[in-house]
């Protein structure tokens, strides 16, 4: 072999070795790791279809005049003279909105985009992808990047539900560390595996579901029906079902009624589970589940949401979506409506009157309904001055591509895209918005101690939900399902809605942290005002249902209960106790002090919910999910959890990989010592194992209201009378101060 034959050789082999070290790890992780991973957590991944009808060009034409008319009408109407004879007005509008220019102008830009390149049927991003494949961002320093449409929006917390960046808010954990802040290692945290006393599971287990509910109605139309002999026996059925839950077994098909439900129906993904892929540190979304993203619920004007249902097919469970070509042709910049689709829910809630998204629930597989409100601040021109002043939710939450922040301000763990970027009432207002006002120097005045929305929200809705439990369910006669109980619910100041200091942090579990800075050390509010209800109409309240309750599930203590209701902390052994009033001090106080704090409004809320006791602290201790179904047909809350935790993201969250990964981090910031504890808690025979106990949580969580904003806003006896909106001496001021804001002495001759 000679010299250059022998180089040659050597030559390929090193490029063949060069070649292999690039492209091994490259099929490992494209080819590989895909399949080890949907075979280690369980998850499913298919390619995903959604009824769509190719139009023919006449089809076509036929409904863009009809997506056109009203507004072709609207213009027309506006050109012609008011003065006229109505009936010649008529003719010459008829004629105007046929031409040619009100053809082009009519709103929906992307009729004519679609006429022109041959799109008769809408498929997904696919469709939207041929024109927009970038986008341009300009960012807050002006500087303008074009990025990958699909990437950004799948990279966006409205798809993937978590984040490991920092700087989520300026959320803290019980040890005192910033949750993800510079240095430290991170860890997703989000609505993927964010337990919750209102939706009441985990987006893993709780994504999509079809539950057999056994409505009134149709029981009562099952004993009409039947023959006069069998009628008796069908109503007692129907009683038996209003009472117990109990199936019976000559019961009909014709009484069970499917209905849709889980978190899925409020987010943009389409496919059989959450971006679970985006929760660990490598790997990304299977394409087929990038195709199932749901454009049209955030762009068009005309999305029907009565497509949002849950479909099974031979996979598994996933919500359907409207992917008509009469919504595609109305695709614009998002409506505050395309918002409130999702968002109305967690406000006002689906009983809230004006929530549009509510009045269309599925055409077949109905959602439930969520009676009580999260929040209960919603966002309408009836209810909020912002809405009816006709501006948008993106004018103040102002997009970069596909990122929305929510600002820089809150306490829960809610992923956000941007978290350093404001969103305020200042942005508009200013420091001093009350100049128009003949006591515009006391009124400004005040903003360097209470927020807007202190005064401005004067109160929430009435189905706001403040202590909900989920162990002890009830009969929903008319919905025909078990639905946890709300123990209280208000929207009235001091009921409802609590007045706590707030300097931009928060706690791990949503606990709002600042200090009065004119007080006397006494402010205490994961010791005191967010640890207890003492409000004797709200005790009363709750003692009430706790009697009512008692009548179906005997063995409750009531007093007890009401105890445990009203004041978590009881939960808590006296050594307990301690260790958390000592890591307030040496690990939140700090936080507490920090910056400028304001009194802001807050939405309280407490659960009881079934927790991990082995993975306890002074906080409380690891929440599990509940199957829906199983929950919503029998009631059987331990059943319920013991099902939803034998899916295997929850068994691999209790094993040696997910613990060193996230779970040690998790509870550290939870409060937990000791790092996280394994033992599964389900025993061989399927059962909840001995540490699986039900408790309240041992705070309420505080969750920010912002919307829901009056034009005139409380006046000052509201605040500055004895039994005044204000709990003074709850925060913190000192007892001459208190009783000083508490005179009506204060407000002498500023009015009436």
């Amino acid at each position: 072999m000679n010299f250059r034959s022998l180089f040659a050789t050597k030559t390929r082999r090193r490029v063949a070795i060069l070649l292999a070290i690039i492209l091994v790890p490259t099929v490992l992780y494209k080819l590989v790791y895909p399949l080890f991973f949907d075979a280690y957590t369980g998850v499913k991944n298919a390619p995903l279809t959604y009824d769509s009808r190719k139009l023919s060009d006449a089809e076509f034409e036929q409904l863009a005049l009809e997506l056109t008319k009203q507004t072709r009408i609207e213009r027309a109407l506006a050109s012609v003279r008011q003065d006229q004879d109505p009936f010649a007005r008529e003719v010459k509008a008829e004629i105007l909105m046929n031409t040619p220019s009100f053809f082009e102008e009519h709103g929906y830009k992307h009729i004519k985009y679609f006429r022109e390149a041959g799109i008769r049927e809408y498929k997904g991003p696919e469709t939207c992808l041929e024109c927009h494949a970038t986008i341009d961002i300009t960012h807050e320093d002006g500087t303008i990047e074009t990025v990958d449409t699909l990437e950004n929006i799948v990279n966006t917390v409205h798809f993937k539900f978590q984040s490991a960046a920092g700087g989520a808010f300026s959320t803290y954990g019980y040890d005192g560390r910033q949750v993800n802040a510079e240095g430290a290692r991170k860890i997703p945290v989000g609505k993927i595996n964010r337990a919750c006393g209102i939706p009441g599971s985990f987006s893993w287990t709780g994504w999509a579901a079809l539950v057999e509910s056994k409505p009134e109605h149709a029981l009562e139309s099952e004993a009409q029906s039947s023959p006069v002999e069998d009628q008796s026996h069908a109503k007692a059925v129907a009683m038996r079902a209003a009472t117990d839950g109990s199936e019976a077994e000559h019961r009909s098909s014709d009484a069970v009624v499917m209905r849709s439900e889980g978190c899925g129906q409020c987010h943009i993904g389409g496919n059989y589970h959450p971006a679970t892929e985006k929760m660990m540190p490598v790997g990304d979304v299977p394409d087929v589940a990038k195709q199932g993203i749901d454009c049209l619920i955030c762009h068009a004007a005309e999305y029907d949401m009565d497509q949002r249902y849950v479909i099974q097919d031979k996979k598994g469970l996933r919500w359907n979506q409207d992917r008509s070509m009469r919504a595609a042709l109305t695709v614009g910049r998002a409506t505050n409506q395309n918002c409130l689709n999702c968002h109305q829910h967690n406000m006002g809630g689906d009983a809230y009157i004006h929530n549009v998204a509510a009045q269309h629930l599925g055409e077949k597989h109905q959602r439930l309904l969520h009676t009580g409100a999260k929040r209960g601040n919603p966002f309408s021109p009836e209810d909020d001055v912002h809405a009816a002043a006709g501006i948008k939710c993106t004018d103040c939450h102002e997009p970069q591509g596909h990122k929305i922040p929510r600002g820089r301000k809150g306490v829960d763990l809610v992923a956000t895209d941007l978290p350093d970027k404001d969103v305020t009432c200042e942005s508009c207002h200013s420091k001093t918005p009350h100049n128009l006002s003949d006591h515009r120097a006391l009124l400004n005045g005040h903003v360097a101690r209470l927020a807007c929305e202190t005064c401005h929200i004067k109160q929430l809705q009435d189905n706001n939900v403040v202590l909900r439990d989920w162990v002890h369910p009830t009969w929903d006669a008319e919905e025909g399902i078990w639905t946890p109980t709300d123990i209280y619910r208000s929207g009235e100041p001091g009921k409802g809605m609590m007045y706590l200091w707030f300097n931009g942090n928060g706690t791990f579990l949503a606990n709002a942290l600042g200090s009065n800075p004119e007080g006397d050390g006494s402010y205490d509010p994961l010791m005191q005002q967010i640890a207890r209800i003492d409000n004797p109409e709200v005790i009363a309240a709750v003692r009430t249902q706790a009697q009512a309750l008692k009548k179906q599930y005997p063995d409750i203590d009531v007093e007890r209960y009401v105890e445990r209701a009203t004041d978590p902390l009881s939960q808590l052994s006296p050594e307990m106790l301690e260790k958390r009033r000592q890591m307030v001090s040496e690990n939140l106080r700090a936080a507490m002090e920090e910056g400028e704090s304001r009194i802001y409004p807050f939405k309280p809320f407490n659960a009881m919910m079934y927790e991990d006791m082995n993975n306890q602290g002074p906080f409380g201790a690891m929440i599990l999910p509940f199957d829906y179904a199983t929950y919503y047909e029998t009631g059987d809350t331990r059943a319920s959890v013991a099902k939803a935790i034998q899916d295997p993201i929850v068994k691999r969250m209790y094993q040696e990989p997910f613990k060193l990964y996230m779970m040690d981090e998790f509870m550290a910031y939870f409060g937990v010592e000791g790092g996280w504890k394994t033992l599964y808690p389900l025993t061989e025979d399927g059962q909840l194992g001995p540490q699986v106990e039900p408790h309240w949580m041992r705070q309420m969580g505080t969750l920010m209201v912002n919307h829901g904003i009056q034009r005139e806003g409380h006046g000052c006896k509201d605040c500055h009378q004895p039994g005044g909106i204000l709990d003074y001496a709850a925060l913190g001021y000192p007892p001459e101060r208190a009783a000083e804001l508490s005179s009506m002495d204060l407000i002498e001759g500023i009015e009436p």
